[in-house]
């Protein structure tokens, strides 16, 4: 079957065109003459059955089509440009990986411990990319991947990597500190995760004597774990977080415990293994990276 698919040629300069509005300039930046500019804009039209420009007095201007087109390419062009420098980005001995992963898993958590791998593997080219976690794909494009322990990746061998345990977190300058210390937390705003509308519930499940609002759904909502975190920096209320993820702000004292209990999530995460990449050296040894990673973060105490 035949595909109606214009040349490369043909597309960037009908998108210099476009940008530029005018074909002088996009002829000037192409290295172009003027006319090779305006034959191939010619071959475009005749080819796709379209007028896509048209002369204006103020010059050349798009049609109500070229500007649909030009629209739908222009992505189209700058992805396959991408797409080629990935491809000339790759080391001639192979060592690469791409990683999928939790975002908030790699904010927080795996790049702050990235440099010992590299360390240990000086060569590596290492693409970090994110793993959603929303999103079902048949084909998922990673050598490895770290998600929830209950994500679907068809034929991948799982292990686990380690728990998650959250922590509630508040400013330093909190109204009702004491209070949250002791268990209280009645007063407190509890500040909202859009994808974890029920985390409340179960930490406060998990929470010995602790005395919860009436209402656990209530408050400021957030889309970002980022997000949510500045709230709690500028006194918005109280946040229920991974603790790996604010363990720098806790540490300088930024954040504090609203109070001291840890509590597991019922969900872990879990490092996932393209079926391809099995017998990779240097994908096995960042699999058994990420475990002794996990297991050293494990024994960590809060």
């Amino acid at each position: 079957m035949r595909r109606h698919i214009p040349s490369t040629r043909a597309l960037l300069i009908f998108d210099a065109v476009a940008r530029h509005h005018g074909v002088g300039k996009a002829a000037e930046e192409l290295c172009l003459t003027h006319s090779a500019v305006s034959q191939q804009l010619r071959l475009l039209e005749s080819q796709i059955g379209v007028r896509l420009v048209q002369r204006t007095a103020r010059g050349t201007e798009l049609t109500d089509a070229g500007r649909r087109y030009h629209g739908q390419i222009a992505g189209d062009l700058l992805r396959l440009q991408n797409h080629t420098l990935e491809a000339m980005a790759q080391h001639a001995d192979g060592r690469r990986l791409i990683v999928g992963a939790v975002p908030v898993l790699a904010d927080g958590w795996l790049l702050p411990r990235l440099p010992q791998f590299i360390a240990r593997h000086p060569g590596c080219s290492l693409h970090l990319q994110v793993f959603p976690t929303e999103l079902y794909m048949e084909d998922m494009p990673f050598d490895l991947g770290v998600q929830y322990d209950d994500a679907v990746w068809p034929g991948a061998n799982a292990r686990p990597l380690m728990d998650e345990f959250c922590v509630a977190v508040c400013s330093p300058r909190a109204k009702g500190r004491a209070a949250m210390a002791r268990g209280d937390f009645r007063a407190a705003p509890l500040l909202q995760l859009r994808t974890r509308m029920g985390a409340w519930e179960e930490w406060f499940g998990q929470t010995a004597h602790a005395r919860p609002p009436e209402n656990l759904v209530t408050g400021h909502r957030f889309d970002l774990f980022s997000s949510l975190v500045a709230a709690v920096r500028a006194d918005l209320g109280v946040g229920l977080v991974p603790h790996y993820f604010v363990e720098r702000e806790l540490r300088s004292g930024e954040l504090v415990l609203a109070c001291p209990h840890r509590a597991p999530l019922s969900r872990g995460y879990s490092v996932f293994m393209a079926p391809n990449r099995t017998a990779d050296p240097l994908a096995e040894a960042f699999l058994a990276w990420l475990c002794e990673a996990g297991a050293s973060s494990q024994r960590s105490p809060v």
